[in-house]
């Protein structure tokens, strides 16, 4: 690929990303247009992506190739490899000869009975954040230029991005709707307080006590007793 293309293709995949980050976006089909990406803009064997999914272990979510999703899968089952070492470090970690060096035995073996000579992992991190790591494969023994391992970094960054800001909004959405339920529940508990406070002639504090001591008593969340208060379904 010469070198105007070769820019070219690169603008044109960061623009794709730019134009895939955006609400609702499908992370399993934004990592597959990841790994087909760097495989062909880069030239290499194949391409693998690790995520972890928030609990620490790494699940393989996306790959160009039966070889090397059976390396990665027995590098999750040996839990050790260049692409776990990347996630672990949060720094690139490359093999350019399998067949030397020590360390990751297992691997090594499935690299080389797979057909591959050659290994480049690149973490998905963002500041003290690992989310995974993308591992790029190559028959022979080599070793990526500089641009490219930088330009492939770049890649996985800003994914790492994406996928981050949109765990992100899920979360801060999901605490907004906690808080909505609560102040839900306090607006249909202060009704249950005072049908109690009226039925038994009682103040609001001791109809609370009522409708919290029969909650607990059925094991059952305050909200729900108070609505079934409301609703005349059952009487405190």
């Amino acid at each position: 690929m010469n070198e105007e293309t070769r820019e070219d293709r690169l603008l044109d995949v960061f623009v794709h990303l730019a134009d895939t980050l955006v609400d609702d976006f499908d992370v399993v089909d934004l990592l597959q247009m990841l790994v087909e990406t760097c495989e062909s803009t880069f030239h290499v064997s194949a391409a693998a992506l690790l995520l972890d999914a928030g609990d620490g272990e790494l699940d393989l979510v996306a790959s160009t190739s039966h070889e090397s999703r059976t390396v990665e899968t027995i590098v999750l089952a040996a839990a050790e490899g260049p692409c776990v070492d990347a996630f672990r470090t949060g720094t690139a970690v490359v093999v350019p000869d399998l067949r030397e060096g020590p360390g990751w035995e297992r691997f090594r073996q499935a690299g080389l009975e797979n057909g591959f000579g050659a290994v480049h992992a690149l973490p998905m991190r963002l500041r003290q954040t690992s989310i995974g790591a993308l591992t790029l494969f190559e028959n022979q023994p080599s070793r990526l230029e500089g641009r490219d391992i930088r330009a492939a970094q770049a890649l996985a960054d800003v994914a790492t991005i994406g996928i981050l800001q949109d765990r992100a909004m899920r979360e801060s959405e999901s605490v907004r709707l906690q808080l909505q339920n609560a102040l839900d529940s306090r607006i249909v508990i202060e009704q249950a307080k005072g049908v109690v406070a009226y039925t038994h002639d009682v103040d609001m504090d001791e109809a609370f006590r009522r409708i919290r001591g029969h909650a607990r008593s059925s094991r059952q969340p305050i909200s729900e007793i108070a609505r079934a208060i409301v609703e005349r379904r059952i009487i405190v």
